[in-house]
């Protein structure tokens, strides 16, 4: 177990109190108990602090607290020394930082090639590899050093993986897909499936698939989320940029070009041919249609529907999604309407009345 002494190493702030003292985990502020460690990010959560039982709270710079805050607290009828204090300029950052201090390890496969694995005598492994049980390694592809493959994933022929990657159970690789360095795929993402495309045959009858001879270009530090899909380019790439970061259940269409350091939500579906520019941000359950273009740092809040191009900064909402404060009105407007369509009628009967007197 870590001391408080070393979290505050870790987070760079200053000891105070016992160092020495052994924490044993993180909770909220009211699951907190006398070994733990605890946050307090906003205001909001006041009342909780002062009642927390944890040893140690790191509280973001933002809340102000009242001198002297804390310095005893009740507890089973008596007084109990305050946590220990961490102030941090961001407390999300922090807890980011301490928490992998309490995680316990992932269950990693032995280093080398599992008995149970399935790999192409063309395949070339780095220095490192670990391979589990029921993985498939096509023929001509390259994994790079500290690479871990986990059960049942499957990595196609003629696929290149970087360094320090992680695919996890039953994520797939499809053929001709290039990984960069450290890219975490969870499991059950798909990589690489043909993009969704179909054409109407009248003499036939019938939908003609449309082959996609494409591949997809995973970038470094990209994450993406379990049982999300990538689809496979018609030409050239589908890309997702650096540092991106894909939720569980995403869908990215063909020929999509993602730019670095965006976040997608849960359900977020992006049709083929979109652009999406630098460090966008998508809520969940949003869609963008066909051969749009997203611009740097825009936001687009959840359950949005995007028609049209959205300019850079805009935060934009609701269907079809447009600028969010002309969203909201439009909102308390349509609260209004049943009132509206009330008097209207009521002006309507009146009129009514006034024209049947005028013509009597």
């Amino acid at each position: 177990m870590p001391t408080f002494a070393d979290i505050a190493a870790l987070l760079n702030v200053p000891v105070s109190g016992d160092g020495s003292r052994r924490i044993s985990g993180i909770a909220t502020l009211m699951d907190a108990g006398p070994d733990d460690l605890t946050f307090l990010s906003s205001v909001e959560y006041l009342e909780q602090f002062a009642a927390t039982r944890a040893a140690a709270v790191i509280v973001d710079r933002s809340v102000k607290l009242m001198d002297g805050a804390k310095s005893t607290r009740s507890g089973d009828g008596r007084n109990v020394a305050a946590p220990a204090l961490l102030l941090v300029d961001d407390c999300d950052l922090a807890l980011a930082a301490a928490l992998p201090l309490f995680a316990p390890p992932i269950q990693m496969p032995a280093l080398g090639i599992d008995s149970a694995a399935r790999v192409a005598p063309s395949a070339m492994l780095g220095e490192g590899v670990r391979v589990g049980p029921f993985v498939h390694i096509g023929e001509r592809t390259k994994i790079g050093r500290n690479t871990f493959l986990h059960a049942g994933a499957f990595v196609g022929d003629d696929v290149t993986i970087g360094d320090d990657c992680q695919i996890f159970p039953n994520a797939v690789v499809r053929e001709r897909i290039t990984i960069g360095h450290r890219v975490i795929l969870n499991s059950g993402s798909v990589i690489g499936t043909d993009g969704f495309g179909y054409k109407w045959d009248p003499k036939r009858k019938q939908h003609v698939k449309i082959p996609h001879i494409g591949t997809v270009i995973i970038e470094d530090d990209v994450e993406i989320g379990s049982c999300t899909c990538v689809d496979r380019a018609k030409f050239s790439a589908t890309r997702v940029g650096r540092g991106t970061k894909l939720d569980n259940l995403v869908q990215i269409g063909h020929n999509v070009v993602l730019g670095p350091h965006c976040v997608f939500a849960g359900q977020v579906g992006v049709a083929g041919s979109t652009t999406i520019g630098a460090g966008v941000v998508v809520g969940g359950q949003t869609a963008i249609v066909e051969h749009r273009t997203v611009a740097d740092g825009a936001r687009i809040a959840s359950c949005s529907a995007v028609y049209r191009d959205v300019e850079a900064g805009a935060v934009v909402s609701g269907v079809p999604a447009d600028e969010h404060n002309g969203t909201l009105r439009s909102q308390v407007a349509m609260r209004k309407l049943p009132d509206l369509i009330k008097k209207v009628r009521e002006l309507e009967r009146e009129l009514k009345a006034l024209r049947s007197q005028q013509n009597s």
